[in-house]
């Protein structure tokens, strides 16, 4: 299959992780917009089913699956930003809701793990898999920040972040190899954005907005990325098996990283990158119990 001119890779993939970092920064500094936004967005669910841009088990559930959690994320921003009063904002604003959204990341890897294994991906699937059992542990560090514009921050690690990238990066290029350009758009934008920002605790949340809006833009407008971006012609069987091979390769010496950090106690400063982030940690931790 012949693929589009070079030139317009560049320009529409550039472009689009330019607007995904000013998405993160505005959405991150206006959480009621971005509330209504998301809300907005799960309403248009009859021109999914309309035009078609959410087809399958695994669409339906993926798609699902961000936009219903990105509603009651901004919900529990919006609660800890303006310290609202009640039982229910009171529950939302409690320690442990953090397990909420360690269980929803837990649950978008182990979808794709599911659909890799399916497309006969064994070995990026077991990536996948070690990827969910290294997930930091919640809520010891996850939280919300107790300064505004209150940010969800999760202390992945810098090599954690880069497996979770190439990973669902493979899966995506056997999954779906038309719209592979596009996931590398909003996988670079959640990479670059905490290194501008200097706050590499926010990778989790740039993921969450950059992926819930390719999600939310494929389901009701399915034909702009393929007129853009389409990448079926990229797609390699051999690049395939290697790169999952690679990614199985590299995640295995992290998972035993993993765990002697969590043996010896040494997670407390290594997942936080120092002693920096400890403190900033040590805020969040003064959340409700």
């Amino acid at each position: 299959m012949v693929g589009l001119p070079w030139w317009q890779y560049v320009i529409s993939m550039s472009g689009f992780i330019i607007f995904l970092l000013l998405l993160i920064d505005f959405m991150r500094k206006h959480p009621k917009f971005t509330n209504l936004f998301w809300i907005a967005g799960l309403c248009t669910f009859p021109v999914w089913i309309i035009g078609g841009g959410v087809v399958g088990w695994f669409r339906w559930s993926k798609t699902l699956s961000m936009l219903l959690p990105i509603v009651f994320l901004s919900i529990c921003r919006i609660a800890h930003n303006e310290q609202k009063k009640g039982k229910m904002w009171g529950f939302i604003q409690k320690k442990n809701v953090i397990w909420f959204f360690y269980a929803i990341l837990f649950l978008n890897i182990m979808e794709a793990t599911i659909k890799d294994v399916t497309l006969g991906n064994y070995l990026n699937a077991l990536c996948g898999f070690l990827l969910c059992v290294t997930i930091p542990f919640a809520p010891k560090f996850w939280g919300f920040t107790a300064e505004k514009p209150t940010d969800l921050v999760s202390y992945t690690t810098v090599s954690w972040n880069f497996l979770y990238t190439t990973w669902n990066a493979c899966f995506v290029f056997a999954e779906s190899p038309k719209g592979f350009a596009s996931t590398c758009c909003i996988l670079i934008a959640a990479e670059l954005y905490p290194i501008i920002k200097k706050r590499p605790e926010l990778y989790i949340i740039s993921r969450v907005y950059t992926l819930a809006f390719l999600l939310l833009l494929k389901a009701c407008l399915p034909n702009v990325i393929p007129t853009l971006m389409e990448s079926s012609s990229w797609y390699n069987s051999q690049v395939l098996y290697y790169w999952g091979l690679a990614n199985f390769i590299i995640i295995v010496p992290y998972v035993f990283w993993h765990t002697w950090q969590l043996h010896t106690g040494k997670c407390d400063v290594s997942f936080r990158r120092g002693k920096i982030n400890k403190i900033k940690i040590d805020k969040v931790e003064e959340l409700k119990v």
